[in-house]
């Protein structure tokens, strides 16, 4: 867990703000159905309330998406606790952490595959020769895009490095924990190399190829990289870094941070707007409805559904997570098909193609001070919205 030393300091203040935001959040919460009958999403509400209450985050934005539509949309707590508090809104910017992966990197990777660029099952070093060393030679694109390479989770970040040719340098020379394919291994690593192999595939930095490849496209207006100066006011801050500033509009993530703002693995800022466009156009599109989704529907298939190794108990699909002990997002209700991703921030998206539904929680967990904790509120919510949608089966 990235925890700086500097937001310790902030502990005793953010517990004297806490009791005035719950105050504020069981009296103002803003939910609405967009639809003539709704489903009831009490229980949905009761526990986001409970969240911001109890201290799991500081405020929360969910939204549940079902048969084209967004049936619910919820706005609890606050968007900031210090230097001052401002209430949460719908519009509320965040750090997404690591949903750059499944929404960003995966399918900028993906449409390249398309184009007929590389094969899954090619060895990564055929196209970063640098890759090859330290034992490396035998991971493929697959094995990085599944959490199946080996790696371990992270760069080193205990000695001082910056920009992104240290970090290419650390990518490419870093050696396995495992071989390749004999177990899951959740790797920053893997994200980070498979954004630099999308720069030496395209001719493009990876922030330039998404916006115009997957966020134009699909019309997602509020998010970026490297958010301008502009959005900060309208941005959830995390927490403070190593030198005490707090982070409102830089990435959370000390790797994505040092590499400028712009990874693979982390980096991309968005909003509940922008992030139902982009699961509703996922189900659209593996549906086989008229979609902006920038896949061919058999290459999103590719994405959602099982394929890791041979024998293997952790399924992942091409950048999402099925099920693996990442997986508790999904809550108790949602069936085998789902699937999803969580953000270290405190963002998640789960979908359910079965249903034609999505639940998706954002939350700046780590503000002020980086003691949040919304495991457990990704598993409830889930769990309530799928009550409300799914019947019960006989």
């Amino acid at each position: 867990m990235h925890v700086f030393p500097a937001a310790a300091r902030l502990k005793r203040r953010h517990a004297l703000i806490l009791a005035s935001a719950a105050t504020l959040t069981a009296c103002a919460p803003h939910a609405r159905g967009t639809r003539h009958t709704s489903p009831d999403m009490r229980g949905v509400d009761r526990r986001l309330r409970q969240a911001v209450t109890q201290g799991e985050a500081p405020g929360a934005v969910c939204a549940i998406g079902h048969n084209q539509q967004i049936v619910h949309r919820a706005v609890y707590g606050r968007r900031t606790v210090i230097p001052r508090p401002e209430p949460m809104t719908w519009g509320t910017v965040f750090d997404m952490a690591s949903l750059t992966k499944p929404v960003i990197t995966a399918p900028c990777v993906m449409q390249l595959w398309e184009q007929g660029l590389f094969g899954l099952d090619d060895p990564v070093s055929r196209y970063l020769p640098q890759f090859a060393a330290a034992g490396k030679s035998a991971i493929t694109i697959r094995h990085l895009l599944t959490h199946y390479s080996g790696l371990p989770p992270d760069l080193d970040l205990e000695h001082p490095w910056q920009g992104r040719e240290a970090a290419f340098r650390l990518a490419m020379g870093v050696a396995p924990s495992q071989p390749p394919g004999s177990g899951f291994i959740y790797s920053d690593i893997n994200f980070i190399t498979l954004g630099f192999l999308v720069e030496k595939l395209s001719g493009m930095t990876l922030d330039a190829y998404a916006t115009r490849f997957i966020l134009t496209p699909l019309g997602m207006r509020q998010s970026c990289f490297q958010p301008p100066e502009t959005w900060r006011p309208r941005i959830a801050p995390t927490q403070p870094d190593e030198n005490g500033h707090m982070l409102r509009g830089q990435v959370h993530d000390p790797s994505a941070r040092r590499m400028g703002g712009v990874a693979g693995h982390a980096g991309l800022f968005s909003n509940a707007d922008d992030m139902c466009l982009y699961a509703q156009a996922l189900l659209d599109r593996r549906a086989g409805r008229p979609s902006a989704y920038p896949l061919q529907p058999h290459t999103l298939m590719l994405m959602t559904t099982a394929q890791q190794p041979d024998g293997k108990s952790d399924l992942r699909g091409l950048g999402w997570d099925i099920a693996t002990h990442y997986s508790s997002v999904r809550g108790d209700r949602f069936p085998a098909g789902s699937f999803g991703h969580t953000g270290f921030t405190g963002t998640s998206l789960w979908l359910d193609p079965g249903s034609d539904s999505y639940v998706l929680i954002l939350t700046s967990r780590l503000h002020p001070a980086g003691h949040g904790n919304v495991v457990r509120l990704r598993h409830d919510v889930a769990t309530a919205a799928a009550l409300a949608l799914i019947p019960p089966q006989d």
